[in-house]
């Protein structure tokens, strides 16, 4: 079969690889009818994550058509079309049964540090990803989700990680009615949070970037106020003039690893990697929030460390948050709101690639080009 695979830092092909068998009673074969690049994947793609081998096939949200189940899989067969949700999880575990489905404690055997997830390096348990024509699904009965007859595929696809994760961003956030919310990064993730955070009852919504594409974007969809950091100066200062000194209320790191604006930040994290890439939204939402006012983080980092004014938190009072999302956890609930009208998933989708396509769609999404917000792959096109 033909797969995406990772030759290196900046370096991604199409190879050819063994297609996937069953190997355990409860694994299934989803052949992929729809994938998509996420920004988590630029985090790999830029050689930030750890242990990220090369030969690795990315892609953790995808869609596709159950091909074959193992024998103890009894909720789907073949022909069924599903959402695969990028957590591996076993359903069955200590974090599993309180709906913590990012923690799983079985799909992962560096479980200490997180749970499974397609295509995430090694450190998330090695499995290959979704950007390719056929996928190994472990754990069967748990993720895959069958698709409602009346759901778009590619509304489907993006509840699969990012739309997901923006609304268990915003969740996150402990938002009362009437809060001020700054979402720091205009990219996918930080769109849903920003469009969720209305769903949650905030009264403000307030999102940054260096990008106006993404601005412009964010702008009609959340709808949220916006500002480019680049051109305030002080970006912490420019936060407290406008919430009347006080602070936000919440504040969603909605960046990560890739995050620019900081010199040091930059220098320290992404040019010479002695820390888990630049902590830049992470260390302006510490500074801007208000005295007890929490933090979200949904940002990728890596699992070491990274400067961050932790005296800060523990001073204000600050409540942080973080998580991989529990994807599972939230389908009941995003389905409806995607059935009521009140997220469009699919509509922050602005390209459209084949599989062997594959370089190019990164180069572009990476590079911030062609105003590019979601790329979606297909690999049968």
């Amino acid at each position: 079969m033909k797969a995406m695979t990772y030759r290196g830092p900046f370096r991604v092909r199409v190879d050819q690889k063994p297609k996937p068998k069953i190997e355990h009673p409860n694994d299934a074969i989803v052949r992929v009818t729809r994938a998509a690049i996420c920004g988590s994947d630029i985090h790999l793609y830029h050689g930030l994550v750890p242990d990220t081998r090369v030969g690795t096939t990315f892609g953790h949200e995808f869609t596709g058509i159950v091909e074959d189940v193992g024998e103890n899989v009894d909720n789907l067969q073949a022909g069924d079309h599903v959402l695969v949700p990028f957590n591996i999880a076993c359903g069955t575990c200590f974090f599993c049964s309180r709906d913590l489905y990012s923690d799983c404690h079985n799909s992962n055997p560096n479980a200490t540090a997180v749970g499974g997830i397609y295509g995430y390096s090694h450190t998330t348990g090695g499995y290959d990803g979704g950007q390719a024509e056929y996928v190994r699904v472990p754990f069967a009965n748990i993720g895959p989700t069958k698709i409602p007859d009346w759901m778009d595929e590619e509304d489907a696809l993006l509840l699969t990680d990012a739309c997901p994760t923006g609304y268990q961003a915003a969740e996150m956030g402990d938002i009362k009615e009437g809060d001020t919310v700054v979402v720091f990064g205009a990219g996918p993730v930080g769109i849903f949070a920003a469009r969720s955070a209305w769903l949650m009852g905030a009264g403000r919504v307030i999102v940054t970037d260096h990008l106006d594409y993404r601005l412009d974007f964010v702008r009609q969809y959340g709808p949220a106020e916006t500002f480019n950091f680049q051109e305030v100066g002080d970006v912490v200062l420019y936060l407290k003039r406008i919430t009347e000194y006080r602070g936000a209320d919440v504040c969603i790191d909605a960046v990560g690893a890739d995050a620019h604006g900081d010199l040091l930040q930059t220098f320290t994290g992404l040019k010479i990697k002695l820390q888990a890439g630049a902590a830049t939204a992470l260390v302006w939402a510490i500074n801007s929030v208000r005295k007890a006012g929490t933090i979200s983080v949904v940002g990728v980092y890596g699992p070491t460390f990274n400067l961050v004014p932790i005296g800060n938190v523990v001073n204000k009072g600050l409540t942080v948050r973080a998580n991989q999302c529990s994807v599972k956890r939230h389908l009941p609930r995003l389905f409806e709101h995607v059935r009521e009208g009140r997220i469009d998933p699919k509509a922050i989708i602005t390209h459209r690639y084949a599989l062997d396509e594959i370089a190019e769609a990164y180069e572009v999404f990476t590079g911030k080009r062609e105003e590019c917000i979601k790329p979606v792959v297909l690999p049968a096109a």
